[in-house]
């Protein structure tokens, strides 16, 4: 990596998740007949006049709150000025001076440790449509994308490294997908992301150069490390970096030149005379602050209060319907917070990933906590235990009580017949007994095999212990 001190902020766009758009009534939705969504307002004709999406400020609001930002209440929208084939209107309604989220901050943990990243501001916008360029240097322009609301979350240029870009990405991407505003999917152009990254020796100030089409979370961090790796040779071999805004190569593995950055200036912004000051009320925070659900970072805390390793803390709030689900078999296994981390780690998350349950568990909580529940008891075996579980995510069957009555796996608690079984296994391995006796307590494991092997793993662990200690003596 690079010689020089790296400075990196990120500007990430989040496609909002409303019903409409940002200023007229057309669905905002992904995969729809190109062209199939738009109106006289989103594209931009003569003599049509916007109107605020409400939702859209109320989501903004929300994650102000999450980062800590201040809430601007009196914010306003403003013209951003620039010619593009899939801007028809030929300016952009965004926000400048007054965004309505101002400063905040995320924490990220990663190798480097745990680091917190300030955030400039969050502002509200609409989306441009989108350009197709064809294999005939042709390019089409489909317009539904046009007037999708955004967020753009700007962050303080604090990070110096691909894996801490890395990492804040993620926690914005957990982020907005847990306050439920947007899906967070940056392949299909839901949540975006254009990195600047500047690099200079050290105490000298370096010069931003800003890369987009950054389409997955691993491009931005390969895309950031080769930028930091052409900009040190530069400044190595004496040269000076240039103001400009690149394009990443994904197939090729390196940047590209798209043109000279401009300036705010550049843009011609001014305030949007189609749309009044917005007034955030008393009642709008109230209402965002009570709609916000338990912040991950808060859940996460909460877990290892009650027991939960960090690094297992870490896992069950990497996405909100995880926590969901550690909560209802938490709650099944009589708040034992161990036994629950097991079973939703060990098994729910994992089944769910090897049968490619997507964002489904395969396993509903309270059939987890069942066979958790069984588990405990003493009733089934922990090898038996895995067993039913396996059924039930591989059929979609949720009566765990009724594969083990199916299937013959109930322990063997009786103690006669268990006296019955292990009297005769002491009596067919005397040597073994007398090694034993003799003082290889070792061999303790062997009797307790030998038994589950005679039962066929349905011998109670722990009353066969006890009969074995007696017996051996």
């Amino acid at each position: 990596m690079s010689d020089y001190a790296v400075t990196i902020g990120l500007e990430v766009h989040a496609q909002l998740l409303t019903n409409t758009k940002m200023f007229c009534g057309c669905k905002a939705s992904y995969g729809a007949a190109h062209n199939s969504l738009t109106c006289p307002v989103c594209m931009g004709l003569p003599g049509a006049l916007p109107m605020p999406n409400r939702r859209a400020i109320e989501m903004a609001v929300k994650v102000g709150l999450a980062t800590g930002s201040t809430i601007t209440r009196a914010t306003k929208f403003d013209r951003k000025n620039y010619f593009y084939p899939d801007l028809p209107k030929g300016y952009q309604i965004s926000q400048f001076d007054k965004p309505i989220c101002a400063g905040g901050s995320m924490e990220i943990r990663g190798l480097f440790g745990v680091k917190r990243v300030g955030i400039t501001r969050i502002h509200l916008e609409e989306d441009a449509g989108k350009s197709q360029h064809g294999d005939d240097d042709g390019t089409l322009i489909d317009l539904n994308r046009c007037g999708v609301p955004l967020i753009e979350i700007v962050s303080e240029p604090d990070m110096s490294s691909p894996e801490e870009a890395y990492a804040y990405l993620m926690e914005i991407r957990r982020l907005v997908r847990w306050l439920e505003v947007c899906d967070g999917n940056l392949e299909e152009g839901s949540l975006r992301c254009d990195a600047n990254i500047s690099v200079a020796p050290e105490g000298e100030r370096g010069v931003p150069v800003e890369i987009k089409n950054l389409n997955s979370f691993h491009g931005v961090e390969k895309a950031i490390r080769y930028e930091i790796e052409r900009q040190s040779e530069v400044v190595r071999n004496g040269g000076k970096i240039s103001r400009m805004t690149l394009l990443w190569d994904s197939d090729k593995g390196e940047t590209r030149v798209m043109r000279t950055k401009e300036a705010a200036h550049d843009y011609r912004y001014f305030p949007e005379p189609d749309l009044v000051e917005l007034s955030i009320s008393d009642q709008m925070m109230a209402e965002a602050h009570e709609a916000s659900p338990e912040y991950p970072w808060v859940r996460r805390e909460r877990y290892v209060g009650i027991g939960v390793k960090p690094d297992d803390a870490d896992v069950l709030t990497a996405e909100k319907e995880f926590g969901e689900y550690f909560e209802e078999v938490f709650a099944g296994c009589n708040n034992e917070a161990p036994r629950a981390v097991r079973w939703v780690i060990g098994e729910a998350l994992r089944w769910r990933k090897e049968l490619g349950g997507g964002e489904r568990f395969v396993v509903s909580a309270y059939a987890t906590a069942e066979v958790a529940g069984l588990e405990a008891s003493g009733k089934i075996s922990g090898l038996a235990a895995k067993t039913v579980y396996e059924e039930m995510a591989r059929t979609g069957r949720s009566d765990p009580a009724m594969i083990v009555k199916e299937k013959g796996l109930e322990q063997v608690s009786d103690t006669g017949a268990l006296e019955a079984v292990i009297t005769k296994i002491i009596e067919d391995n005397p040597k073994e007994v007398e090694r034993y006796r003799g003082g290889d307590m070792k061999l303790k494991g062997f009797f307790v095999g030998q038994v589950m092997k005679a039962m066929g793993g349905k011998a109670d662990p722990k009353a066969t212990g006890e009969i074995l200690g007696r017996l051996l003596g």
